[in-house]
Order: C-alpha cells, then structure tokens, then sequence
C-alpha cells in the first residue's frame, strides 16, 4: 500500500514554466549565507560528510573543497569520489594560467566574464572541476552567479523575454585549434517538457549567428539576452572567493556560471581542471542516502 500512495500519478497537477525541483535553493549574493564548504580529508574518509557535501551541492549547483594536496593528479581523486572525468578536445585535464600565444582568454591574466564552459557541445559537460595549484597573484578572485536565479527574475520582470530565450535557439561555436570546429544549437534557457528550468547556456565569447529566430520576434529577443546578461552581470548576483593552493571547487555547468577577477603582478596563478557529468553524482549521493538510512 505504502508503494503505492508513494508512486500514485493521479494527484499531478500542472507547474509554472520554470519551476525548479524543491532541492534546490536559487540564491545570489545576499541570499545564500554560509558558502558550501568541505575539507579535502573529510570528502576523502567519511561518507557522512561526503553525503552531506553533495547534498548542499545539489541545493545550490556548486560546492568548494579546503585544504587538499598540491599535486597535479589530486582533482582526479575528486572526481573518483562520485564519478568520471569526461574527455573533451581539450584533454582529460587542462591547466588554466597564463600563457605565452594563448588561444583561449581564459589563458590569460584578464578577468572573465560570467559564462557556463562549453555551451559549443552537444551535449555539455555538466560539471567542472577547478583546482587550485598555486595563487601567489594579486587578484584572480572566482566568481560563481546561479544562472537559474537569474532566470527566474527576468521571468519575473518580463514574461515574454523569459519565453523569447526558452522558445527560440541561441547557436554556439569554437574553432580554437587545429581539426576542431564545435557548434551547438540550442536555447538560452532550456525547460523540460514539463515546464521545468533543466538549463543554461551563457558564454558571450562563445556565441555565434543566431539565424533559428523569426524576424518578428528578434527585438524581443536581443531585448531578453541584454536584460539576463545584465542581471548575471551585477555586483549582487555574484559570490566571490579566492582559492588558496589545496583549495578546489566544483560547479554544475547547467546551471552556475563561473567568472574570474583579473590578476596581475609577479606571482603565478594555475588552476587545474577537469569535466564531468552529473548522472554519476546523482547515483552517489542516491546510493549514499539509502545506505545511511539503512
């Protein structure tokens, strides 16, 4: 009886588009308090504060991890906690700090705008990996805005520019080395057939031609994308935190956008980085939960 009441379907009743499941807490600067933070020996030794950390991970889409090693394969001890790198054109991990002849401004010195990695792929890596080797220079600070907060306020100012960037397709595409040339169609915000926010895909560098959109609708649409860049773009949407060499974060690319203050001086910055993918996580931490309440 008990198995039945918990999978009856006739009680449904329809959402709102952009509902979002009720594990997840939207958040920007003022509202989100205690930042989710773990210590590297904790996530490594008990399931309880695994569990724990993956839980506040699934509520607010990222989650950072103190005082581990400072050595170059330790972001891969990571990703075995709950799942598998994810092999892009770019390697299994990739070292972001300046370069000589960059081919990618997140090889520089300059800040960075708030972007989701990838946007060009189908389909993207939906979680990203950064950590922290070295940071002796001035500035470099990370930044992390929740995409889907920001979704949510232009749906609450504007409807219709909310509809404008779910109903119509944004195109993405990379062409930075040699035999590689990425492209994507997909739309801004992506819903679920429910109505459900599922996606964002926001990456200003990465953006191509948008040619899948109607010319009667193109005002409201150029309007929609100015008005989200705008709300991701504010002081008040961010959270702010400088990695120290041991320290890491991870973020879900479908919905956390990820910046960069710029750094300048005579010290190093280098981060390593890695992708991954959600489904794994979700399986840990489900297979987490119902071991600790057996």
């Amino acid at each position: 009886m008990n198995w039945l009441l918990d999978n009856a379907y006739d009680g449904y009743a329809p959402k709102q588009p952009g509902w979002t499941d009720e594990s997840m807490e939207l958040w920007n600067r003022a509202t989100i308090g205690a930042l989710p933070v773990e210590h590297y020996s904790q996530l490594t030794t008990s399931d309880s504060a695994l569990h724990q950390w993956l839980c506040q991970f699934k509520r607010y889409g990222f989650g950072l991890i103190s005082n581990g090693p400072t050595e170059p394969d330790a972001l891969l001890r990571i990703i075995d906690l709950f799942g598998y790198v994810r092999e892009t054109n770019y390697g299994d991990v990739f070292d972001v700090r300046a370069e000589v002849n960059p081919t990618n401004l997140a090889y520089t010195g300059m800040g960075l705008q708030p972007h989701t990695d990838n946007p060009y792929r189908d389909l993207v890596p939906t979680l990203q990996l950064l950590y922290c080797l070295e940071n002796s220079a001035n500035g470099g600070e990370s930044m992390v805005v929740d995409g889907f907060h920001a979704a949510r306020r232009l749906q609450k100012e504007n409807a219709a520019w909310f509809s404008a960037l779910c109903n119509h397709c944004a195109r993405f595409e990379y062409q930075g080395s040699a035999g590689v040339h990425l492209q994507s169609k997909r739309p801004m915000i992506e819903l679920g057939p429910d109505g459900e926010l599922i996606g964002i895909r926001f990456n200003n560098r990465s953006s191509a031609v948008p040619v899948d959109i109607p010319f009667d609708a193109m005002e409201t649409y150029y309007a929609a994308y100015r008005r989200l860049g705008e709300i991701i773009e504010e002081d008040a949407s961010a959270v702010s935190f400088k990695l120290n060499p041991g320290d890491s974060f991870l973020l879900d690319n479908t919905r956390v956008l990820h910046a960069r203050k710029a750094y300048t001086g005579t010290g190093n910055r280098w981060l390593r980085g890695c992708y991954a993918d959600k489904d794994s996580l979700y399986s840990t931490l489900a297979a987490l939960q119902k071991s600790l309440d057996d």
